[in-house]
């Protein structure tokens, strides 16, 4: 989403430049005709149209001057009613627009400018003498009044730009910055206040926008003030480590923002500490946002568990374990709201954004948080299970399988940590028997085992194979058998993921006979 104002010489220069020529080049060609083809005057004759032009008769132009202050009035007036109207109806669906508009140096310069031509065109008006004509103040006169009759198109067209959504959003992300870095960096009490009490409003600007356009279905508005809150959010991230000790202290300006009120003081204290207030307010607004779409517009929860795990991935890029562990708790608030609701593609959606982030921190070396995440992953595989969300469950299974060989790609430490999680995942789930969703976690542990194999890693397949042990010999048939019928990386629908679950290269999927030999299964 581009913030950008519009190029100067296409929006305004072009047009000004073309209409004011054509205008004059039309005036001056019939005029030349008139000067070539009618009597000559007694008096000395000119030497040209335009000496012939500029011998003003003080007795014939007086009701001339006089107009040009009625016609720039009237142009005037046509503007402001026009542009009213514009910012008005914006106004009733963003709030803020009218701030913004009048704070605009564009909009503000255009209404001077017609001010001052009012104003002038009006003096000029009294300022002829019976036989005296102020011929330059005329000119400057006649050349304002022209220029303010060429500059309605261009400037309708500007603002008509302004009040786009997109730049409208874009506006007040970039003032939301430029409001935090400014706050951040003073040390006086009562500007940081203010710059805190702006940034504050700003998010809630975007947070009532996303919501409008949802109730209005209107899905680009509102992923672009979702996308919005993130740049903010990764932006601030830059200037954070410049802050001072006063930004972060969560003043009386904060503690009265609806989402803070309720909070209890010792988790106040907590976001002081941590220095995170700015942080938690991003995706406070973003879980709100997700509980809002959920039933209702469910590409934008999507959108909103990437972009929180774009905070995640500049949040482990800067070290801020803090952050990250936020992050964490906001992605886990989102599979909660989720399976709560039993939306079980969104929870299939975020799950893919929660193994990105994990994939993010190890490839970042923040392998303790990496496994923190894991272990969430996993609670939520069982609570979904639980709730016979089977599909959850599975999913889950299988992010972590991938996490685990992503481990390993990257010879990380944690792998033998994430492996012995993952092996916990099934046992839950033999107890209380759901055999789908069980054949589900032992392919993905099945399908672990066979990379494994191909990076002569038979100790960790041996580790999986004895996990495996005890199951009985028909659940091993049908897993094989499952597994080895999947010879086409594409799934038959349309999925984000890019690749089937179960899918294998031809070398990783020769290694399950050696995997099931060890469990006694007979070979095909």
């Amino acid at each position: 989403m581009s913030d950008e104002r519009p190029n100067f010489r296409r929006q305004w220069l072009l047009p000004a430049v073309l209409l004011t020529t054509t205008a004059l080049a039309v005036f001056w060609s019939v005029y030349a005709v008139d000067f070539f083809t009618s009597t000559p005057p007694r008096e000395a004759p000119p030497t040209g149209p335009i000496d012939q032009y500029l011998r003003f008769d003080p007795g014939s132009i007086t009701d001339a001057i006089s107009a040009l202050a009625g016609v720039t009035a009237a142009v005037f007036g046509i503007v402001v009613t026009v542009v009213s109207i514009i910012v008005q109806l914006s106004a009733e669906r963003y709030t803020g627009v009218a701030r913004m508009f009048l704070r605009d140096r564009v909009n503000l310069s255009v209404m001077a400018f017609y001010v001052v031509a009012c104003v002038c065109a009006v003096w000029l008006s009294v300022s002829l003498k019976e036989n005296y004509v102020p011929r330059f103040a005329l000119l400057a006169m006649m050349t304002g009044t022209t220029l303010g009759l060429v500059l309605m198109a261009p400037y309708f067209g500007y603002v008509f730009w302004f009040l786009e959504p997109n730049n409208i959003i874009s506006r007040i992300r970039r003032d939301a910055v430029k409001v935090a870095g400014d706050g951040a960096r003073v040390s006086e009490t009562s500007d940081c206040a203010r710059a805190q009490a702006e940034t504050l409003f700003a998010m809630e600007e975007l947070t009532d926008i996303t919501s409008n356009s949802i109730s209005g279905k209107d899905k680009i508005i509102a992923s672009g003030a979702v996308d919005a809150l993130k740049d903010f959010a990764v932006a601030y991230l830059a200037v954070k480590p410049e802050a001072t000790d006063v930004w972060f202290q969560i003043g009386t300006g904060i503690r009265q923002n609806p989402d803070f009120v309720a909070m209890d003081p010792e988790s106040l204290h907590d976001l002081e500490q941590r220095r995170t207030w700015i942080e938690w307010k991003v995706m406070r607004q973003y879980l709100g946002i997700y509980n809002e779409a959920l039933g209702s517009m469910r590409d934008i929860c999507y959108l909103v568990a990437i972009d929180t795990r774009y905070i995640g991935e500049a949040a482990g890029q800067a070290k801020d374990e803090e952050l990250m562990r936020l992050v964490l708790r906001f992605m886990n608030s989102y599979m909660r709201s989720t399976l709560n609701a039993k939306e079980v593609r969104t929870a299939y959606n975020v799950l893919n954004q929660y193994r990105l982030l994990v994939e993010a921190l190890l490839r970042q070396g923040n392998g303790a948080m990496a496994v923190e995440a894991v272990e969430h992953m996993l609670y939520y595989g069982h609570v979904s299970y639980d709730m016979k969300l089977t599909f959850v469950t599975e999913t889950v299974a299988y992010d972590v399988s991938a996490l685990c060989q992503y481990a390993h790609e990257l010879g990380r430490e944690e792998e033998q940590l994430l492996l012995e999680k993952f092996l916990e995942l099934d046992r839950p789930l033999a107890v209380r028997s759901q055999e789908k969703a069980l054949l589900g976690v032992r392919k993905a542990q099945v399908k672990l085992a066979a990379y494994y194999l191909t990076q002569s890693e038979e100790e960790k397949a041996r580790l999986i194979s004895q996990d495996m042990a005890q199951e009985p010999p028909d659940r091993l048939l049908t897993i094989r058998e499952q597994l080895q019928r999947v010879t086409s990386k594409d799934f038959w629908e349309i999925i984000d993921r890019g690749r089937n679950f179960e899918y294998m290269p031809p070398r990783q999927r020769k290694q399950m006979e050696v995997f099931f030999g060890w469990l006694s299964v007979p070979p095909n």
